[in-house]
């Protein structure tokens, strides 16, 4: 009889526990919704280091062309741009600040400043973990159907590597 109480008593006490847990989440703020904006297949040359710098060393990542699209933006990547990176590998973080252009479809030029950050390390069990996440800032034409990308922050992840490019999805913060 005793050891079906303390059965009883543990498996309330784990309810509970639940109930709490559960209670704690649901009072948590809602986090903003993220809208699809596009994906961009940005093509790279090879880098190059320019070294120590005052600021940490310094790697250049030419941006040579590419293109992108998504449900209301389509177009080409401009050649000329740069990946800018600070890395710090004693930490296995990069900053990133990556400038160049985009050319839509219908022939409006944007400008794109993308900085974020890199960072690798091990978690407790020695796999590897992988951050990769920046914030696109745009520069369209006020006078363009693009000037939504003038009032709204976004985010943006890489969703894979190829030989000489980098594709990158981007969502508008809500």
């Amino acid at each position: 009889m005793r050891s079906i109480f303390i059965g009883i008593m543990t498996f309330v006490a784990a309810l509970t526990v639940q109930a709490q847990d559960k209670s704690a989440k649901a009072d948590l703020p809602k986090g903003p919704e993220l809208e699809y904006v596009c994906e961009l297949r940005v093509k790279l040359d090879a880098s190059f280091n320019v070294g120590q710098t005052s600021h940490g060393e310094r790697v250049v990542i030419p941006i040579t062309g590419g293109t992108f699209e998504g449900p209301n933006i389509k177009g080409e990547i401009l050649n000329g741009g740069a990946d800018y990176q600070l890395v710090d590998k004693a930490k296995g973080r990069n900053e990133i600040e990556a400038i160049y252009c985009i050319r839509t479809d219908d022939g409006v030029t944007i400008h794109v400043r993308n900085c974020g950050i890199i960072h690798t390390s091990q978690n407790a069990d020695g796999t590897p973990n992988f951050y990769f996440r920046t914030s696109p800032k745009f520069e369209a034409p006020n006078d363009s159907k693009y000037d939504w990308l003038n009032n709204a922050m976004f985010v943006c992840m890489p969703s894979g590597f190829e030989q000489g490019y980098i594709r990158l999805m981007v969502w508008k913060v809500l």
